[in-house]
Formats: C-alpha cells, structure tokens, sequence
C-alpha cells in the first residue's frame, strides 16, 4: 500500500513542486554511467523524476510503483512514452534484463516489512543480468534523523502556480526500534481542505543490509556515503552474483 502523499491524486500532483530540489538524483545519474547502464529498473518511481532523467539519456527505463495517482503524475510529464511504467512492485514483474536497479529517496526504508523486503532484493535480482548492479540509499540510524521531524523544524507555506498557498509540516507520532511512523499535514488555503499522510520508515543497520544482500544473491562491491547529505546516510553498490 502506497502512502496517502503519493496516492492521493490532490497530494501527487503537488509532491514535485513541493519538493523541487532532486539534486540527491545527480549521485545515481552518475553511477548509471559508472556502470554503463542502457537498461535501468526504477524501483519506487513515484512521479518519475529520476525515470524521467534517466530516458532523457537514452536510456531505457521501467519505473514501477505502487502508487497509480503518482503514476499517473509521471506519465503526464514530457518524455513519459520513453518510459515503461508499471502499477505495482518489484514482487511480481514481468521478465527484465536490466543493468541497473536504482530505489532513491526513502524507497529502501519505505519497504519496512521483512517478507516485503526481501520480496524486493529477490524481485530486483531477478530483473538484474548477471552481474547488473542495484543501487540504493539508507539512512545511518546512529544520526537519529527523525529526532528532526516535528513541525517547529519543518512547518512552511509554499505557494504553488495553480494551486495556491499549501502549509505543510511533519510530525513523528511513534518510534518502535528500527521503525518510525510520522504524519505529514497538508493545508490548501484554496479550500481549507486538510489531508494527512502516515508513513513508517525502517532504519536498518549497515550490517543488516549487508547480510540481506548477501543472502538474497548480491555482492557488495561498496558502501559509499552520500554528497547530498554527507555522514547521514549508507548508498549501497551491490552487483547481482
């Protein structure tokens, strides 16, 4: 089940421009070239940023999502018939040769259930050649980033073309171990309508990762922090064995 943030259609179709900075996106460009990627699996699409740059390459992309409002989103954008977009998960997808699957963002810990992820790992490598390589980020639960979620750090109104102010601001409402639920709030003065959105993260030990990987047939070649947000998070290079 998607989160209300990208399966609600008013709230996809606000999530880019409430969020325009994918600057975290230029680490993963850069490492499909690394790796000579012509075809790329984008796990966790959502509204199709990265698919999107990744097509406007040259190269092939599948992105698959979960989130039909989000899809559609993506397929409304410039260049979406370059892209073969699935409803659903890396759980049940149709026979790939891939040379690289990507989860960015949040996606790795958004799969916070053990079957759901290991599902995820089995699915990628499936959909990866021998040797194809999957890529994904992970924040460091010894930073505590969620100690930095409440709504004095991150309440702000933006005002949007088309759609007006929208007042937004998150929230932790529950941390059990490794798993850590918030709610985001969004208010469109338009109409004063307010919409929520609960989501839970799960903060994974490095060496966690490692072992799943490992069992589920990959091999990592490296652990690599990440230049947008340096010491806070573990990108993960494994290459299918």
């Amino acid at each position: 089940m998607a989160d209300e943030c990208f399966a609600h259609p008013r709230l996809a179709a606000v999530y880019d421009p409430l969020d325009p900075d994918r600057s975290d996106l230029d680490a993963y460009l850069l490492m499909a070239e690394e790796f000579g990627a012509r075809r790329v699996l984008d796990i966790g699409c959502g509204t199709g940023v990265f698919a999107l740059l990744l097509a406007g390459r040259g190269i092939e992309v599948v992105g698959v999502d979960p989130a039909r409002a989000s899809l559609d989103v993506a397929r409304g954008k410039p260049g979406s018939e370059r892209v073969r977009w699935i409803c659903g998960d890396a759980t049940a997808l149709p026979p790939l040769r891939t040379d690289l699957a990507t989860m960015t963002a949040n996606v790795a810990q958004a799969i916070a259930g053990p079957t759901a992820w290991r599902g995820t790992l089995r699915g990628a490598r499936e959909a990866l050649r021998p040797g194809g390589h999957l890529v994904f980020e992970t924040r460091d639960p010894a930073r505590r980033a969620w100690e930095g979620w409440n709504r004095e750090a991150t309440h702000r109104v933006a005002r949007l073309p088309g759609v007006g102010a929208v007042e937004t601001w998150c929230e932790v409402t529950e941390v059990d171990g490794p798993l850590v639920t918030f709610r985001w709030t969004f208010v469109f003065a338009a109409d004063g309508q307010v919409l929520t959105s609960d989501s839970t993260l799960r903060f994974r030990e490095r060496r966690e990762v490692e072992a799943d990987l490992a069992e589920e047939g990959f091999e990592v070649e490296d652990v690599r922090d990440a230049p947008d947000r340096p010491g806070r998070e573990f990108v993960f290079v494994a290459r299918r064995r």
